[in-house]
């Protein structure tokens, strides 16, 4: 039996990729699966107030969607090309601004219209995108975990509070909901990013129990996960459907 032929990952930096150029590179800079699903978050947190307010509730998405949807996704590309984009980097940097300053004014008037308090919302919004996509302190909130308070909790958060006015325990329940399961998130795409971005080459196979042998390849390695991040997506997405379906 002659050798193992090696096998190259895929050149796409993640599974929902477009190929690079263009008005590709924008669509694909949204991170569109991971962006509708962090977005559900913050409507399944709106949702669980005890009278949905569908303007506010509308209003926290679309600041979510400009603030991390463009704004950290932006900020993201702008360190080290991670998803391959030729965007100039002064487009990036105009996008940051004008992404993060629309997020921002829209939560500034719903708090001054609603409730005052929703203010201390907003600065804390913009430290944890900066802080976790720029890498502040050395990195200290570029972390797993804060992947998951940031990504995760804080925009059920968001969302409860956007339309309730105030917090409760089911609001902070599903918080932590939200930050499990971006942890397992991270646990899959993790894995992914690395033999994506990193891997040059996979050489080897499985030797099974009946003595039979199985190509390990690049894609093999990375399957198991990338259905995994596809199906959570796609179930955080429906969660939040049935919730709207529900409460209307």
């Amino acid at each position: 039996m002659g050798p193992t032929p090696m096998s190259a990952p895929s050149a796409r930096p993640s599974w929902y990729a477009l190929e690079t150029g263009g008005w590709r590179d924008y669509v694909t800079l949204l991170h569109p699966p991971y962006t509708a699903w962090h977005l559900s978050y913050v409507v399944i947190g709106g949702c669980l107030a005890p009278i949905v307010a569908w303007g506010r509730l509308t209003a926290a998405v679309v600041a979510f969607g400009l603030a991390v949807g463009i704004g950290a996704h932006a900020l993201d590309e702008l360190r080290g090309r991670p998803l391959l984009t030729s965007i100039p980097s002064s487009i990036l940097v105009g996008l940051t601004a004008l992404s993060l300053g629309a997020a921002c004014a829209i939560g500034v008037v719903g708090a001054i219209a609603f409730e005052p308090w929703l203010v201390a919302l907003v600065p804390l919004g913009v430290f944890l995108v900066l802080a976790y996509n720029l890498e502040l302190l050395g990195g200290r909130f570029h972390s797993d975990l804060w992947f998951g308070l940031a990504w995760g909790g804080f925009p059920v958060i968001c969302g409860y509070a956007a339309v309730a006015g105030d917090l409760s325990v089911a609001a902070l329940l599903a918080a932590a909901f939200a930050v499990l399961l971006s942890l397992a998130q991270r646990a899959l795409s993790n894995h992914v990013r690395f033999v994506r971005r990193r891997v040059a080459a996979v050489d080897g196979e499985l030797e099974l129990r009946d003595g039979s042998r199985e190509r390990l390849d690049a894609d093999r390695l990375i399957a198991a996960e990338e259905r995994g991040l596809r199906l959570l997506a796609a179930a955080s997405v429906v969660l939040a459907a049935a919730l709207v379906a529900f409460r209307l």
